[in-house]
């Protein structure tokens, strides 16, 4: 039934949401696990409130200091306007974790024993459009000739089936290091927060997905920036985080 009619109702909307579409700035901002939204037809996925506000369902204050950012430099921001639960949208379509069955601790029914037509009709409704929505945007960017850095933003649990994390700030980055080790430079002569390479995730994960889709196989330098999520839970944290993102970002590209 999904397959037939697409997973998306009228009332639930565009699965993509783009602010700053001209945005004056080189950085150009992707947010894939923005929202903790389910689109109507699935209901609570057989999961609990508490999952479903959980790091399993979105990343918590990452759109926030996206946002703050964007508003900052004037630059494009696209962001997923539902849960990773449905798609993860930094999963290629033939990854077991772009329709988890599980995450962390909890079992997700409404994911379990999913059939071709299932995966199909969430690809489709929403993994396609979103990348589809990104190529476009950049292919515009570049007719006009204005030069793009690619930064995804992410934020993860300072504790991990039971293991805290020490790292605050995340650098992330596959093949191209060029934009992530002016960053990790840069927040050397500025240490805010404890910032590591490649922490708490990295390619091995499978993580880097966005990256090389539009980073890399476009010759675009690219970044993954992963936050702890303790530390963007109110507005006074997000602002923090990004006034520091956002000169780290300057000082990079002036670099």
């Amino acid at each position: 039934m999904l397959a037939q009619q697409g997973i998306l109702t009228k009332a639930d909307g565009d699965c993509v949401a783009v602010e700053r579409p001209d945005g004056s700035s080189a950085v150009f901002i992707i947010c894939e696990h923005a929202s903790r939204a389910l689109p109507e037809r699935f209901g609570d996925l057989g999961l609990s409130p508490e999952a479903l506000s959980s790091h399993i369902a979105w990343d918590p204050g990452a759109l926030a200091v996206a946002r703050k950012i964007s508003a900052s430099l004037d630059a494009t921001l696209v962001y997923q306007r539902f849960s990773r639960l449905i798609y993860d949208c930094n999963r290629p379509p033939e990854s077991a974790g772009a329709m988890p069955e599980t995450s962390e601790i909890y079992t997700i029914p409404g994911n379990q024993h999913l059939d071709e037509a299932d995966r199909r009709a969430r690809t489709e409704g929403l993994y396609i459009p979103f990348h589809d929505r990104i190529r476009a945007l950049l292919k515009e960017r570049a007719a006009r000739g204005q030069k793009t850095v690619i930064v995804t933003m992410h934020s993860f649990t300072p504790v991990y089936n039971g293991k805290p994390r020490a790292v605050e700030l995340g650098i992330l980055h596959d093949d191209d290091h060029w934009l992530g080790d002016r960053m990790l430079d840069a927040a050397a002569e500025a240490p805010l927060y404890q910032t590591d390479r490649n922490q708490p995730y990295g390619p091995e994960d499978g993580v880097t997905h966005t990256l090389k889709l539009h980073g890399i196989a476009n010759g675009l330098h690219n970044v993954m920036i992963e936050i702890r999520n303790d530390l963007i839970g109110d507005d006074v944290g997000q602002g923090v985080m990004a006034d520091y993102l956002t000169g780290l970002l300057q000082n990079s590209l002036e670099a």
